[in-house]
């Protein structure tokens, strides 16, 4: 049986997923054990059991579970949108504050997916999957130039590179708080301001994808 997550979240629940996810991407999943979890936590390490049957169940909540969450977000904002240009600004939108959220998870995923196991795996495969066809399809109608059958690629590249950027930049950069003391790393941009950033430089990527009218 898949490890699937637990719908119902708890306060406890969701510190016990915020400390593993922390400490997964700090250490390694391998190299963190479950009392250290439960230390981080204030609990013992089999009080976790309770909420949690074991790390691997861990693993594959937070990662089955961001997946679902970006897609049914994806699909609220979309829905919710008044034309496509407006979808594609809320995706774009709903990506970043992910990206600069939730840069354990990302991590998680490029260093630990395959330790889910295979029933797991798939099921956040083909959760990205429908993910990236409703990026997919709100580009094309956002730019009428890529809803050409041969320009399909085209677009999905350009969405392909865009969560490449989005996802990527807040995890090597790091992002300053707004409420940082000045003079504290001064090289980088207060949230909002990466945020502002990376949604025009997400906008600008797949207006480039676009060939010019005219």
């Amino acid at each position: 049986m898949p490890n699937s997550p637990v719908a119902a979240a708890t306060p406890r629940r969701d510190q016990i997923r915020r400390e593993a996810a922390r400490l997964f991407a700090a250490r390694g999943f391998l190299g963190v054990g479950v009392d250290e979890i439960g230390k981080a936590v204030g609990i013992s390490g089999p009080g976790l059991y309770r909420h949690f049957s074991g790390k691997d169940a861990m693993l594959a909540d937070l990662l089955i579970g961001i997946s679902e969450r970006l897609l049914e977000e994806g699909r609220r904002r979309s829905a919710t949108a008044a034309d496509p240009v407006a979808a594609l600004d809320a995706l774009i939108g709903g990506h970043v504050e992910f990206a600069l959220d939730d840069s354990d998870l990302i991590t998680l995923h490029d260093r630990e997916l395959f330790h889910l196991k295979e029933e797991d795996r798939r099921r956040v495969r083909r959760l990205q999957r429908e993910y990236v066809e409703l990026w997919v399809a709100t580009v094309r109608a956002a730019f009428p130039a890529l809803a050409d059958p041969e320009r399909e690629s085209a677009a999905r590249t350009s969405v392909h590179a865009v969560f490449g950027l989005l996802n990527s930049t807040p995890h090597s950069l790091g992002v300053r708080p707004q409420s940082a003391a000045q003079g504290e790393r001064p090289e980088l941009l207060p949230r909002t301001e990466i945020a502002a950033l990376l949604h025009r430089l997400a906008q600008g990527a797949f207006a480039a994808a676009a060939p010019h009218s005219g």
